[in-house]
């Protein structure tokens, strides 16, 4: 079979490239790997339509983005991610790794395995680092744990680690939940409970934690949706979005009575925690 290489640059790299990764997930993308000057994504050739800058509203709004597009022949698509991701400490607790990684348990609390295939999630971007450095310090125990747009489900992953009780994910990509449901067993947590859909399927179950690393917009979207399910003292861990939107976001929470509780940033991006009252 062969492929459609879309070669990006993007001008600044970053954060427009963390930006166009969020995006490449509406198209058919099989894979995608770092350049110098941003991202080589992979899509089939029969799955191919023209792509056009309305596809990436948000990337264009924040750096100047253009490509090429030329067809190559399959190749082996794990070498070529296997050759950009790298292990990454977080906190000097924490250490997130690939499968053909050498492990370095005995040198930290925790040690993760991720094979994040297409899924964003891997620690390396600044909003998964900051959620990842907030459930290294709050109190799981026992606390039932939903993780919103779980991706490669190192945030429930790392949960249940921390002793976290129920755990469950949810992604609107079906690769992306399936992928989930791999590492959670990887990592010896095939308990965590995945599910492919997005915020409608939030219901009857209540939860003493809730993780949100997604993008400000549907975070908006969907935020009187996980108050409606966190249990009275409960606490919301929001990120995805810039520095920047912090006003907005809190202007919603509190409406809807949550509290600020601990904020932090990390380069541009922030990752907030807020307490129901």
């Amino acid at each position: 079979m062969n492929y459609i290489k879309l070669t990006f640059h993007i001008e600044p790299l970053e954060p427009g490239r963390d930006i166009l990764y969020a995006e490449l997930d509406a198209l058919a993308v099989e894979s995608a790997v770092d350049t110098d000057k941003g991202i080589d994504a992979f899509i089939p050739e029969d799955q191919y339509t023209e792509i056009t800058a309305g596809d990436f509203p948000m990337t264009s709004s924040v750096a100047d983005l253009n490509w090429t597009t030329e067809t190559v022949e399959q190749q082996n698509w794990n070498a070529e991610w296997e050759k950009n991701f790298n292990p990454i400490e977080v906190d000097g607790k924490l250490f997130i790794r690939a499968p053909f990684h050498e492990s370095r348990a005995d040198d930290f609390d925790y040690e993760i395995i991720i094979e994040p295939k297409m899924s964003f999630g891997t620690g390396h971007h600044q909003t998964t680092w900051m959620m990842c450095s907030y459930l290294l310090d709050l109190d799981l125990g026992g606390k039932a744990v939903l993780d919103m747009g779980c991706g490669t489900a190192v945030l429930a992953i790392l949960a249940k680690m921390r002793g976290s009780g129920f755990t469950e994910g949810i992604d609107i990509e079906e690769w992306a939940a399936e992928n989930s449901k791999e590492n959670a067993e990887r990592n010896g947590h095939p308990d965590i409970v995945v599910y492919h859909g997005d915020a409608s399927l939030l219901g009857e179950r209540k939860y003493d934690v809730i993780i949100a690393n997604i993008n400000r917009n549907i975070l908006l979207n969907d935020l009187s949706k996980y108050v409606d399910v966190l249990n009275p003292g409960g606490q919301l861990l929001l990120s995805g979005f810039y520095e920047s939107d912090i006003p907005q976001l809190e202007s919603a929470g509190r409406k809807l009575g949550m509290t600020p509780s601990q904020q932090q940033t990390k380069d541009t991006w922030a990752a907030l925690i807020w307490n129901k009252d």
